[in-house]
């Protein structure tokens, strides 16, 4: 049972393996492309395990930025993640460290989609199950940067491809079926737009400071859908 539920697993990760196959290959090759060593490349995503602040990390690194400005960066890119963890600790806070932290180092966008369900992650089977996607994203991730990094070394500049608008698919990808209430859809609306008017004003942290006002906006709209629905309750049963 244990090993059907492993390979459930990566079947179920293979769609977005592919979907960020050119991503991978951009953050590879702009490595090699920015003078990075081939070894240096390759701890990117080794360690890294993060598209974004790969490719700006990278950008940082070659611009000659200090380290401050890098780690900064970077911190506010995948600080994400740890709403990620916010969000799933209660299903994980009774395992042992060693399975959280593991679960953490995998726990990517990608796998926040596909664990993001009420009954995910829930009970031993499930456990292996999110383990088994997020290896397997880890592995393909692994190998289209490899890619990249060959491909880097000989082929000219593969950023003029214009492969940096999978990163924008694959969100888009992973962000439409969570739509399904109001609040969520006001969150997505309002990001959109600011994250383009932020972008068009040249703000620097445009894209952390149009998510932080999509978060307000979609929790207010909460608060508001549930105050209706409290007032709705009463006269009803007043009725």
């Amino acid at each position: 049972m244990m090993v059907r539920v492993t390979i459930k697993g990566f079947v179920d990760m293979l769609p977005l393996n592919l979907a960020v196959i050119p991503w991978g290959i951009l953050c590879g090759s702009l490595a090699i492309q920015r003078d990075f060593s081939v070894l240096e490349a390759l701890l990117m995503p080794l360690l890294v395990f993060a598209g974004a602040a790969q490719l700006v990390a990278t950008e940082l690194i070659a611009s000659n930025a200090s380290l401050a400005t890098v780690l900064f960066t970077v911190f506010i890119i995948s600080s994400r993640h740890f709403l990620y963890g916010l969000a799933l600790r209660d299903k994980l806070k009774k395992l042992p460290l060693p399975k959280r932290l593991s679960i953490a180092f995998v726990l990517t966008d990608e796998l926040f989609a596909l664990s993001a369900g009420k009954k995910s992650l829930r009970g031993k089977l499930r456990i292996t199950y999110g383990l088994a996607a997020g290896i397997s994203f880890y592995l393909g991730w692994l190998i289209w940067n490899i890619i990249g990094i060959v491909a880097g070394s000989y082929l000219p500049d593969l950023t003029s491809l214009g492969l940096d608008f999978a990163i924008a698919a694959t969100f888009i990808a992973l962000v439409i079926p969570t739509i399904t209430t109001v609040p969520v859809l006001v969150t997505v609306i309002v990001a959109s737009i600011l994250s383009v008017v932020f972008k068009l004003w040249h703000w620097q942290l445009d894209l952390v400071a149009a998510a932080i006002v999509a978060m307000v906006c979609g929790y207010l709209c909460l608060q508001v859908q549930t105050k209706f629905a409290v007032i709705d309750k009463r006269q009803g049963s007043i009725s």
